[in-house]
């Protein structure tokens, strides 16, 4: 399979620019430069950046260029530090993958959708011709299954204008189910070969989002362990959760965890993105600050060397805060040695 080389090994920039309340102060301290100094000692060879539209748009669509020089001082410094990074829209106007966010009808109101694709005009004047360490992520975690061709659609249709301005940077596109494997087989055959196949792992939920008050059917109290069997696994699924992507009973269910499970949620993606010489990306992927250290740093372990045997880029999730975050004190003991499989 095709690599995505300068963007194997990543981290998160979450809460800085998205998922936030958009504040001067917020912006101008949650991340600074020495942080994304410290990513490049890790020795990672990027970030994703999320944005929100409303870091660079106002209400009527014009752009904001306070905003813009958010961006730009995170293009310096991840420049300085020799770090690529790509620019994840997160949210755009009329569409969020979080429904408190409260957007609607960009789906179905082609006046949201000119404004989508002239902010990418706009990010591809701005950055699109500035190397290889630049990337595009169109847009974060389409949500329901029934919106596919009309993304397929949208994207494409994006990606023409973008091509027309920047012919050569990395646009990445991810499916319905909030950016889920399954649906990478129903995207439409990449448009050239500067496109990427994006998802987000998870996996199993029921350890990485144990006690997660945002997921439908999850008790606060749920704990479970990574050293669980996959029978047990699978039930307290089944108790918690609507579905898994990979199905636990397909295992050995006297077994514990391990890396087949991730080789089997891969398996598909991969042979979909061989057959279509693709790269394949992971942009989100972490364990919630709920979870026992130690379980954490094992989850990232057999992860990891799934990644690495397929080749997978990814961007952990993520640096700090956001309920995952990788340099919060529960981390501390193990943070080191998670750095190592990142």
């Amino acid at each position: 399979m095709r690599r995505w080389k300068g963007f194997e090994h990543g981290v998160n920039l979450g809460g800085w620019f998205s998922q936030c309340d958009h504040t001067k102060e917020r912006h101008d301290t949650f991340i600074n430069e020495d942080d994304i100094k410290k990513i490049a000692e890790w020795g990672l060879d990027h970030v994703r950046l999320p944005m929100d539209y409303e870091l660079i748009e106002a209400e009527d669509g014009s752009y904001m260029e306070d905003g813009f020089a958010y961006i730009d001082k995170v293009l310096e410094w991840t420049g300085r530090y020799k770090l690529n990074i790509v620019l994840d829209l997160h949210k755009t106007f009329g569409f969020s993958f979080d429904f408190g966010e409260n957007e609607s009808g960009f789906f179905e109101n082609e006046d949201y959708q000119e404004r989508f694709y002239r902010l990418w005009e706009e990010f591809a004047r701005r950055y699109g011709n500035i190397g290889d360490r630049v990337a595009f992520e169109l847009l974060n975690e389409v949500t329901d299954k029934e919106l596919c061709d009309i993304w397929n659609r949208i994207s494409t249709g994006c990606i023409e204008r973008i091509r027309k301005i920047a012919p050569n940077v990395k646009i990445l596109v991810g499916g319905y189910w909030n950016n889920s494997i399954e649906s990478l087989k129903d995207l439409l055959p990449p448009y050239d070969e500067n496109v990427v196949y994006n998802f987000h792992c998870y996996e199993p939920l029921i350890f990485t989002h144990q006690g997660a008050y945002w997921v439908p059917g999850m008790d606060r109290d749920v704990r479970i362990s990574v050293n669980a069997t996959y029978g047990e696994l699978a039930k307290a699924t089944k108790d918690h959760l609507s579905m898994a992507s990979v199905p636990l009973t397909a295992f050995d269910q006297e077994a514990q965890l391990g890396t087949e499970y991730f080789d089997k949620y891969f398996a598909e993606a991969v042979r979909i993105a061989e057959e279509r010489n693709v790269p394949l990306y992971c942009g989100e992927y972490g364990v919630i600050n709920l979870a026992d250290a130690q379980e954490t740093l094992k989850w990232y372990r057999l992860i990891g060397k799934s990644f690495n045997r397929f080749g997978i880029g990814r961007a952990a999730w993520s640096y700090k805060e956001m309920d995952f975050g990788l340099t919060d004190e529960h981390l501390k003991d193990v943070l080191d040695d998670i750095v190592k499989e990142l």
